[in-house]
C-alpha cells in the first residue's frame, strides 16, 4: 500500500505510535487491538500518516482533535480523504468528543463498516481465504470504563 519509502514519515509515525492521544489509546486498547483482523497504528500511506489502517477491509480510521476543525485543516483533510478514496480506502472520521461520549456507537459503526467491506460481493476489498466475508459481532466492542471491562 505504501507507494514510496519515506524515512522521514516512518520516523514520525513511530513517534506518533509512542505518543498516541488519550482517545487513540482508548480506541486501540479497548477495541481495535482485540478484533480478529489486523489494524496498524500510525500507518504511512503515500505522503500521509493515518491514525489506524486495516488492509483487509481497506479502512482508515481518523480520530480528529480540535485542530482538524480549522478552515485550513478541513481543506487538508478533504485532500487526504480524496487521495485515500482513490486508492479504494474508506475513511472513517470521528472526533475526540465522539470517542469520549459515544464510544459504544463509534465501535458499532466501525464493526458495521468492516462487515460491509468484507461481506459484500460488490466491494473491491479482498475476499477471505474461505471465500466468505468476515462477520464481526457487536460483542467485540468492549465497554470503555475500566471498572466494567465486560463485553456488552
Amino acid at each position: 500500500m505504501n507507494k514510496t519509502n519515506n524515512d522521514k514519515l516512518t520516523t514520525k509515525a513511530q513517534t506518533l505510535r509512542k505518543n498516541m492521544t488519550k482517545e487513540e489509546r482508548l480506541l486501540w486498547y479497548e477495541f481495535l487491538k482485540n478484533l480478529p483482523i489486523t489494524f496498524n497504528r500510525q500507518k504511512v500511506i503515500g505522503k500521509y500518516i493515518v491514525d489506524f489502517y486495516c488492509s483487509f477491509a481497506k479502512i482508515v480510521i481518523e480520530i480528529d482533535g480540535s485542530q482538524h476543525f480549522s478552515e485550513n485543516n478541513i481543506v487538508l483533510d478533504k485532500e487526504r480523504d480524496k487521495y485515500l478514496t482513490a486508492l479504494g480506502i474508506r475513511v472513517l472520521r470521528y472526533n475526540n468528543l465522539e470517542i469520549k461520549q459515544n464510544f459504544k456507537g463509534v465501535c458499532e459503526d466501525i464493526i458495521k463498516v468492516i462487515n460491509e467491506r468484507t461481506t459484500s460481493s460488490t466491494t473491491s476489498g479482498p475476499p477471505s481465504p474461505q471465500g466468505e466475508g468476515l462477520s464481526i459481532k457487536r460483542k467485540s466492542c468492549k465497554n470503555s470504563t475500566k471498572t466494567n471491562n465486560t463485553p456488552w
